[in-house]
């Protein structure tokens, strides 16, 4: 063969190890779109339970809340938006503002310390404050309290840390909050509770804010979307994979008939 022919015909070997790189990398991307898919099916599974068991709770009668010998067990799956019943008065101390961003626009959650009939300290999110706003205080005298438990928020909000010392909460932190309030540790339970509703003799019923009941209760679930999309990479993955097999197999069909024009025309040697 001469020069020209060895041009247009590199040697295969660089071939069969640029296919095989090539081909490994779709592999490896084949297998990592199916395993994306199928962990948002997880998800989306995961989503759906949880969707379920808050309907649930909050519709729901309410109950007592949990009792203190049972604090440590308290966590999202299981007491997560319980629907509780508050029976108490609240403590004559500052109330906590966090920042909120709710359906009426930016502002605050209003949280303040309830002492229960059995001693023991809940604090209460008596509900939505916009910025600029003036509250009603929290009433006098004996309250009932109606509402969604909810677990503490430990250290802040998306890329801001909570600063106590500055009175700048970005979460409900209960025992941050607990601690700059100067209450004992041992008596404030590890939850708060987002309320419904807030009745007794002092209550100011005509009060435009707080605003209570605004706890967000609905979940985003676009993990079948997620899903499809992934399942759908992986076939155009598969899919360029199939093209590849079937160039490499006309590349060497080519290959192989250039080979046999070539050998047939050669001049034998007399």
């Amino acid at each position: 063969m001469n020069r020209d022919a060895a041009r247009e015909c590199p040697p295969g070997r660089t071939r069969s190890a640029w296919a095989f790189a090539l081909g490994a990398g779709l592999a490896l991307a084949f297998a990592g779109f199916v395993a994306l898919g199928v962990w948002q099916l997880q998800r989306m599974a995961w989503k759906q339970a949880l969707i379920a068991r808050v309907d649930a709770r909050v519709a729901a009668a309410p109950v007592a809340p949990p009792a203190r010998d049972a604090w440590p067990t308290v966590g999202e799956a299981s007491h997560g938006y319980l629907r509780v019943r508050l029976d108490g008065e609240f403590l004559p101390l500052p109330e906590t503002r966090t920042q909120a961003v709710t359906a009426l626009g930016g502002g605050a959650w209003l949280l303040a310390p309830l002492r229960t009939a059995d001693g023991d300290i809940v604090l209460v999110n008596r509900g939505f404050v916009p910025s600029g706003e003036r509250a009603a205080p929290s009433p006098a005298g004996a309250v009932s309290v109606v509402g969604l438990l909810r677990t503490s928020e430990p250290g802040g909000g998306f890329l801001r840390d909570n600063a106590p010392a500055g009175r700048r909460w970005y979460s409900r932190d209960v025992a941050a909050i607990a601690r700059t309030q100067g209450l004992p540790g041992g008596e404030v339970a590890p939850f708060f509770v987002d309320a419904f509703a807030v009745t007794g003799p002092g209550v100011v019923a005509d009060a435009a804010w707080p605003r209570a009941g605004m706890t967000a209760i609905r979940f985003r679930d676009p993990h079948l979307t997620y899903a499809l999309t992934w399942f759908g990479m992986a076939l155009l993955t598969a899919f360029a994979a199939s093209r590849l097999v079937v160039s490499g197999r006309r590349l060497r069909q080519d290959r192989a008939c250039r080979g046999g024009l070539s050998h047939a025309g050669a001049i034998p040697h007399r």
